[in-house]
């Protein structure tokens, strides 16, 4: 739309102050109508203060984002800007998985935000390697039905799956590219964990194909980072039972049993005796915390029984440490929710770090990102996936298997990085995939080695090689 001239309005009317300003406001209405209302939920998102959040030199945003009108589905985000001296610094997405869990509850609040949460669940405390000190922070609570998101149909929540979970995401961000213009043509990267191994190279694949064909798309995609990623059913359960054994956490037996007994190239899902030895190899196991086998377990009852929670009957896909018993004092207190500009529908149910609905029913999910891998890596995209090599969950096994599945050609073998002297894992870059370990994290590698992991970001980033010992 053109601008509005003043040379369209009478001659008596520019005479008359008051019809002058009226017109003027008219004139912004007609010129602005679409930008400037994107404009003013600009400024309506803005976090002014985080009750308990102590000094901070960035600017934040958060509130909805509809994905879809008719269902009456809308997004939830938190946007956590790099400050002013790193600007202009990449828009990262990052995404929680489960599904059905809280990128709010895990990732901003607990890995790679600025903030952590003290155990009274009303104070915060700053966060000394947060990824906002290079990069600006994109949180999603996606699909709708998990943490603040919603849906005006209820039956959105039991219907819930892979493809719609991509398509309202890569909706969110089209029209979150509307309301926040200045970050367009920004480099821009799809992250998260777990089962985000599905969320982001599905939405990767959506916004590449989506741009092609635009000559300056919106969406300046640049690549992806998944760490501890659902992959590929085959070589997750293949590499889950080998790192289950290696580590003596199961019997030599138990082990057989599960290679045998567990088919899973004939089945969609594991059968009933498959079953049984699962649950057998967990008995085995004992009270470890499966998400990192060498630190000491939460024994709260409820953070127990979401352990129970996710894809696989057997396993969860959120790491679930006491801290966040602490998101869910925090993040339910009607003051946070008014700062965030969250609820504001009147969600009839508490805010949780993951819904009990939405990862019960999921409806699809395919068995293998591999396919989605082979055609992003045709595209020259930059894709480095990580693993921490304590957790049990979605092992470096399992990673490691999916990744010789590509057959890609070695352009740096394997070899130790360090960080400040030390190992910090290792590494290998292929041609098109880095792959990186975090040595001593667990499943939440930011929560675990919060400093290795920003060490790890801003080599992807740079797309740069893990640092060697010098």
């Amino acid at each position: 739309m053109g601008g509005f001239s003043l040379y369209l309005l009478p001659s008596s009317l520019v005479s008359s102050t008051v019809s002058l300003c009226f017109f003027l406001s008219l004139a912004l209405v007609l010129n602005y109508g679409v930008v400037g209302g994107l404009a003013a939920s600009q400024a309506s998102d803005r976090i002014t203060w985080l009750p308990g959040q102590p000094p901070v030199g960035f600017s934040q945003y958060s509130g909805y984002v509809t994905v879809n009108a008719s269902a009456g589905r809308a997004l939830f985000y938190w946007l956590i800007e790099a400050p002013p001296a790193a600007q202009p610094a990449p828009l990262i997405l990052w995404l929680n998985g489960g599904p059905g869990c809280s990128s709010v509850a895990y990732g901003a609040s607990e890995e790679l935000g600025p903030f952590r949460i003290h155990p009274d669940g009303k104070t915060l405390f700053l966060n000394p390697y947060a990824w906002n000190s290079v990069a600006n922070l994109l949180f999603l609570e996606s699909p709708a039905g998990v943490g603040f998101s919603y849906s005006n149909t209820s039956s959105d929540l039991y219907t819930a799956g892979d493809q719609r979970t991509a398509m309202d995401a890569y909706n969110f961000l089209v029209n979150w590219f509307e309301r926040f213009p200045q970050y367009k043509y920004r480099d821009f990267y799809i992250t998260g964990e777990s089962y985000a191994g599905h969320y982001v190279p599905q939405l990767s694949q959506i916004v590449y194909r989506k741009n092609k064909g635009f000559q300056n798309p919106i969406i300046n995609f640049k690549g992806f980072l998944v760490g501890n990623g659902v992959t590929d059913d085959y070589h997750d359960f293949v590499g889950t039972f080998e790192y289950w054994w290696t580590h003596g956490l199961i019997s030599d037996d138990t082990y057989r049993d599960l290679r045998v007994i567990c088919d899973l190239q004939s089945s969609q899902h594991p059968s009933a005796d498959c079953m049984k030895v699962l649950e057998a190899a967990s008995n085995e196991m004992g009270n470890i915390d499966p998400y990192s086998i060498y630190t000491r377990p939460c024994n709260d009852a409820t953070t127990l029984k979401r352990k129970l929670r996710g894809h696989y009957p057997w396993m969860s896909r959120a790491y679930d440490p006491c801290t966040e018993n602490y998101a869910n004092v925090y993040y339910n207190r009607p003051e946070v929710q008014k700062a965030l500009h969250a609820n504001v529908t009147g969600i009839p149910y508490p805010w949780d770090t993951c819904s009990n609905i939405v990862g019960k029913y999921w409806t699809d999910s395919p068995r293998s990102m591999l396919p989605i891998y082979r055609e992003l890596i045709a595209a020259g995209l930059r894709i480095w996936v990580f693993s921490g090599d304590t957790d049990s969950v979605v092992p470096l096994t399992a990673t490691r298997y999916s990744i010789d599945a590509l057959n890609l050609s070695t352009v740096i073998s394997w070899y130790a990085w360090y960080d400040q002297g030390m190992v910090g894992g290792w590494t290998q870059v292929y041609k098109g995939l880095t792959f990186v370990t975090v040595r001593g994290a667990g499943h939440e590698v930011p929560l675990h080695r919060p400093r290795q992991a920003l060490v790890l970001f801003k080599h992807f980033l740079q797309n740069r090689p893990m640092p060697a010992e010098t």
